[in-house]
């Protein structure tokens, strides 16, 4: 079997029927429709996600992370024209601080089933983790909401001050860079924290751990000159040498509780799966 049949049999033995539809609408030519169907199963009433969109918020109540994951699966599909996109801007316009960004994770998180990581201050403060990456994600497909005019300036002033990074705000700030309509601006900032953003980076495609590699901040062709091609090459190689025995790929962080591995199993599978498509490297 290739790539994607060893893919597809991993996920029809290990996926969550979201990432089961999201494989077959783009590998397959599925329905985009029944993946849209699929995701507004994970969306509450006040617009924003919960429910487990992402594995290690096992809550029901919305989070802010959650939405910047139901925008990865709307950007993939192409489905921005979704009302699932303004009421979702409504709810992070309900949570956002005075600044305008929206908190790394709410209160409400304390009272739910979680991995330890998530944790939460009684009066949490606006954190470029998610508002970049839903910033961003905004921008590139042109919505115009009142809420994205403040999480930009927000982004600005956060990015503004910062001089090291740690990976998660580096590839934040990455997709923020990316995507924003401010091309000088922009690439202003990527120049002048490049370096810091690099220190973040695993360049060993062998590293164990927690790592982020550089497939994590580029998972297709950038605008923004971050690595060279050679490196590219070399990680796009070893991503597709540890596809599993079984098909699929998993996370390198802790597996909390066991469903967590194959709920993200099924999610990064598909996930490298685009990227190598976006690098040319699945057959066909």
């Amino acid at each position: 079997m290739d790539i994607l049949d060893r893919a597809e049999h991993y996920l029809h033995g290990h996926g969550r029927l979201l990432d089961r539809l999201r494989f077959e609408a783009l590998f397959r030519g599925g329905s985009r429709s029944r993946v849209l169907d699929a995701l507004r199963c994970y969306r509450n009433d006040d617009g924003g996600f919960g429910n487990a969109l992402e594995p290690d918020l096992r809550g029901a109540g919305s989070q802010p992370e959650p939405v910047e994951v139901a925008f990865w699966i709307l950007d993939e599909l192409g489905g921005f024209d979704s009302p699932m996109v303004p009421a979702a801007c409504d709810y992070l316009a309900s949570v956002s601080t005075p600044e305008g960004g929206v908190p790394f994770a709410l209160p409400s998180v304390r009272d739910t089933l979680r991995a330890p990581w998530w944790q939460s201050e009684d009066d949490p403060p606006g954190n470029l983790v998610p508002t970049a990456s839903i910033a961003g994600l905004l921008h590139r497909h042109g919505i115009a909401h009142p809420w994205l005019a403040a999480a930009t300036d927000f982004c600005w002033a956060r990015i503004g001050g910062l001089t090291e990074l740690e990976p998660y705000v580096a590839r934040a700030v990455v997709t923020f860079l990316e995507r924003v309509p401010d091309r000088e601006r922009a690439e202003a900032e990527f120049a002048r924290l490049r370096e810091a953003i690099l220190a973040t980076v695993a360049f060993d495609p062998a590293a164990t751990g927690h790592v982020h590699f550089p497939l994590d901040f580029a998972p297709a062709p950038m605008r923004l000159p971050l690595f060279t091609p050679d490196v590219l090459d070399t990680h796009l190689d070893a991503m597709i040498a540890a596809q599993s025995t079984d098909g699929g790929w998993g996370g390198n962080w802790a597996m909390w509780t066991p469903l967590v591995e194959h709920e993200w199993g099924g999610y990064i599978t598909v996930h490298n799966l685009k990227t190598l498509r976006a690098y040319g490297r699945l057959p066909g």
